[in-house]
């Protein structure tokens, strides 16, 4: 078992795990050489016991490392250490599309519309190189806060191929998503990734999968053979051109899909014109029933036996599928004995798969189970449940905060509740702390703005701006300077309360007293009528007549604000000059306030 602290590789260290799967477990590290986070992916020891797929993931995920494209999670390293398989990539911060789906239900138009331009975007740029990635589903697709898109997953979905069968806790995931060709044990090509990614629209725009049972031989079966629902019946809001997208994509022939990711791609880009709203209903050029099993190889090339199995180097097959062209004319001449083998092929398919999921499961003390939920219960009540299934709980309670739950009780298990997962797995419990608490700072001197929106959107808090009189007559404050607040620094807070930020009164600007020649007078009446401080100063000087203003302590365009202070500096004879050496006193400085003196 991997803990916290514990290096792979003599560089990795973990620092703590992030999500469980049905083929790898997934944590957060630390790259001890490159200083940087990055996510690491731990193989499962069924899969790691299998020398053949541990074979071939390696080779496919080195393969898909050389993927770069902003939609496509960076793979960095592959390797292994004392019989641990892992995968070291970009580590992501944020969640998975399921969870999003889990937790919108439903994604507007235009953001189910943005998703899948950059899910087909990532994924023609891995078709052009001829990398398939064979399992694409909403839990292999990481939403970031800004809304991009990272495709994970790609080394192991590719390196699964036929063993994915025979992983229980990946099927029912992923056989919602899952092509009829891959359900009926044909081999993938480019088109089995595009029927996935119209399931998955579908699934952005309803809330819902098309295809439902009770268990994965079920669901495949309906993707072999049931139409899809339509999206327009259930919401009439939605355009055709947008359901003849999925229909394309998900259609069972694949002849009858996009030919590659890049038309699909182009198509999303024009779906919402005015023009395709009312466009007729797609049209399957090839019968529904027909199917690219029967392929020509061209001239040039000698037929070869997939030595995949037994052979690393050898080529998937499927990587050059988009190389064969198909025979149609055998296809039509030979029809009738294919319907025959078909039907004798499918009876087969049907039969393992039978034995697989139901006969094999019977004679093995391995069923899986389904972890329960436990929200909003007391912690030894979840105990209990867990335990009653087989499962194991982790002696240490792991906590967080929680607005709806209450304190000290659940708040949700890893793996998560529904998680199919095999007896004996450990089960992690989150404890609610209650209603997460914050801690005011000093907000004083900064843009009211800023804080504002620091205050709603990261803690929640309900914020009034009020303009308020400054107590510091002497100080120039910004219009959006924060000169208070009604919660003191230190204060705790929780999301819904509230906090009143104060900025001060700016009720008009001050003009160039100097360039408008303003007079003694002009300055007092001035001073009254915004209600300031005035102090009055006189120089000597031949420059200006007397009693104008010769300079003023507040800058021109400066705020003004109730019981501002100026100092304002007039023009004053000199004393020499006997004719009016009696008008005023040339030693003392007048420093009345009173501005309302009329």
């Amino acid at each position: 078992m991997i803990t916290k602290g514990q290096k792979i590789n003599d560089r990795y260290e973990i620092i703590r795990s992030i999500g469980e799967g049905g083929m790898a477990n997934v944590y957060l590290g630390y790259d001890t050489i490159l200083d940087r986070n990055v996510a690491i992916k731990v193989l499962r020891g069924d899969l790691s016991n299998d020398e053949k797929f541990v074979r071939r993931f390696q080779r496919e995920a080195l393969s898909a490392s050389s993927l770069a494209h902003p939609n496509i999670v960076e793979m960095y390293d592959v390797g292994e250490d004392n019989g641990l398989y892992y995968i070291v990539m970009e580590y992501i911060e944020g969640k998975t599309l399921k969870q999003l789906l889990k937790k919108r239900g439903t994604l507007t138009l235009s953001e189910a519309i943005d998703i899948m331009l950059q899910l087909t975007d990532g994924m023609a740029h891995a078709h052009d190189s001829y990398i398939i990635h064979r399992d694409l589903k909403p839990q292999n697709i990481m939403i970031k806060d800004d809304g991009q898109i990272k495709i994970t997953d790609f080394g192991i979905a590719m390196a699964l191929n036929s063993t994915q069968l025979t992983q229980t806790n990946s099927v029912m995931g992923s056989v919602h998503y899952l092509p009829p060709e891959q359900a009926s044990g044909k081999g993938c090509t480019i088109k089995s990734d595009i029927y996935s990614m119209g399931i998955i629209f579908y699934e952005l725009l309803s809330g819902s999968l098309p295809f439902r049972g009770d268990n994965a031989v079920e669901i495949a079966l309906k993707h072999m053979r049931d139409p899809l629902p339509s999206l327009r019946e259930e919401n009439p809001a939605i355009p055709q051109s947008i359901e003849n997208i999925i229909r394309k994509a998900t259609a069972k022939n694949p002849k009858n899909r996009y030919d590659d990711a890049r038309s699909m791609h182009e198509d999303l880009l024009t779906a919402l014109d005015d023009d395709r709203m009312d466009e007729p209903v797609y049209q399957y050029k090839y019968p529904e029933h027909e199917t690219e099993n029967t392929k020509r190889i061209k001239k040039q090339e000698a037929p070869k036996k997939d030595e995949d199995d037994n052979n690393d180097g050898e080529k998937d097959t499927e990587r050059v599928a988009t190389k064969v062209e198909d025979s149609d004319d055998f296809v039509e001449k030979k029809s009738n004995i294919i319907i025959i083998i078909l039907s004798v092929v499918f009876g087969l398919l049907l039969l393992v798969l039978v034995v697989i999921f139901f006969i094999v499961p019977a004679f093995s003390n391995e069923k899986p189970v389904t972890v329960p939920t436990c929200e909003g219960e007391k912690i030894s009540v979840c105990e209990k449940k867990l335990q009653a299934l087989g499962l194991e709980v982790d002696t240490k309670i792991k906590t967080e905060a929680s607005s709806t739950i209450d304190k000290n009780r659940v708040t949700r298990t890893d793996p998560e509740e529904g998680r199919s997962v095999k007896p004996g797995t450990v089960v992690t419990i989150y404890k609610s702390l209650g209603e997460e608490v914050y801690e005011i700072e000093d907000y004083t001197g900064k843009n009211y703005i800023e804080i504002q929106t620091i205050l709603e959107t990261k803690y929640g808090l309900k914020v009034t701006v009020e303009k308020k009189e400054p107590t510091d007559n002497d100080k120039e404050y910004d219009e959006q300077e924060i000169i208070g607040q009604s919660l003191a620094a230190g204060s705790e807070v929780k999301k819904g309360d509230s906090i009143t930020l104060y900025i001060p009164d700016i009720i008009d600007k001050f003009p160039d007293m100097n360039a408008e020649k303003w007079s003694v007078d002009d300055v007092e009446a001035f001073c009254a009528k915004y209600d300031l401080i005035l102090e009055k100063k006189y120089e000597e000087t031949t420059v200006y007549a007397p009693d104008k203003v010769i300079s003023q302590s507040r800058a021109p365009g400066s705020p003004i604000y109730k019981q501002t202070k100026i100092t304002v500096t007039f023009a004053k004879e000199p004393v020499g000059d006997t004719d009016k050496s009696d008008s005023k006193d040339d030693t003392k400085t007048d420093s009345k306030t009173d501005n309302k003196t009329n």
